[in-house]
Formats: structure tokens, sequence, C-alpha cells
């Protein structure tokens, strides 16, 4: 179930809105799907900042001892 909608007072340069009403762009829809994308590449970037130690460690690891299935390959 979609969150409830909450009004939210903006400012935006006026050439942007005038010409985005003039095209009938749905301003509150182009926002959110905007601030899903941002929102989503911050909550990725986070993820990786918080795991790269482990991360590296992995590719050491692998590096140093090769894949646990590396022995059962035939090609």
């Amino acid at each position: 179930m979609p969150a409830a909608k909450k009004a939210a007072n903006l400012s935006l340069r006026s050439d942007l809105l005038e010409e985005a009403r003039s095209r009938k762009i749905n301003l509150s829809q182009t926002l959110e799907r905007a601030l899903e994308s941002e929102l989503k590449k911050q909550r990725e970037a986070e993820w990786l900042a918080q795991n790269q130690c482990a991360i590296d460690a992995y590719n050491a690891e692998t590096r140093e001892h090769g894949l646990w299935c590396d022995k059962l390959k035939v090609f």
C-alpha cells in the first residue's frame, strides 16, 4: 500500500514551472520519481561505503585463495 500523500511547498525556477505547466507535466508525480531515484542512489552509495571493508576483504581472500568452486569447474 503506497504511503499517504502530504502537501509540501516548493520553490522552482519560474521558467521551468511555466514550461512544465504548458506541457501539462504532473509536478507531484515528476518530483516523486526524481526523489525515488535520488534516494535510491544515496542508499546504494551509503551501503557501499558501509560495506566496503567487507567487500575488500572478500576480494583479497578470493585473489589469494580463489573461489571455493574453482576445483569443481569442468571447463
